[in-house]
């Protein structure tokens, strides 16, 4: 009898479905630089190929961005108001609600999470 059950839980175990991976998916971007934002484009991390983002968020707003990628990594490029074209690199966006674009006086970019 416990050979049997010790079968059965083995095989339920191999017979359950593993969840896919999940990527990037549709998320919402915060301008939490102070400027205005323009040019709101986006790649995977490591490559050349910038895609559009959808319209920039004006500073403290908030933009929702349907999106759909199996990677996680990706760099997020705007041009801000008075200084130009900057990058955040490397940004995850696996399971995340919001993206917070983020930028100091000094000029340091970062990016916060929701």
């Amino acid at each position: 009898m416990r050979k049997l059950f010790a079968l059965l839980i083995a095989v339920s175990t191999i017979a359950t479905p593993v969840p896919a991976i999940a990527g990037a998916g549709a998320f919402s971007v915060v301008n939490n630089t102070g400027l205005n934002m323009q040019a709101l484009t986006i790649r995977r991390y490591g490559t050349k190929d910038w895609k559009p983002l959808g319209s920039a968020p004006s500073p403290g707003g908030r933009g929702s961005v349907t999106f759909n990628d199996p990677d996680c990594a990706f760099d997020i490029q705007a041009t801000l108001q008075g200084v130009g074209t900057v990058v955040w690199s490397g940004v995850n966006l696996c399971e995340v609600k919001a993206v917070i674009l983020n930028r100091n006086a000094s000029g340091a970019l970062w990016v916060d999470y929701e």
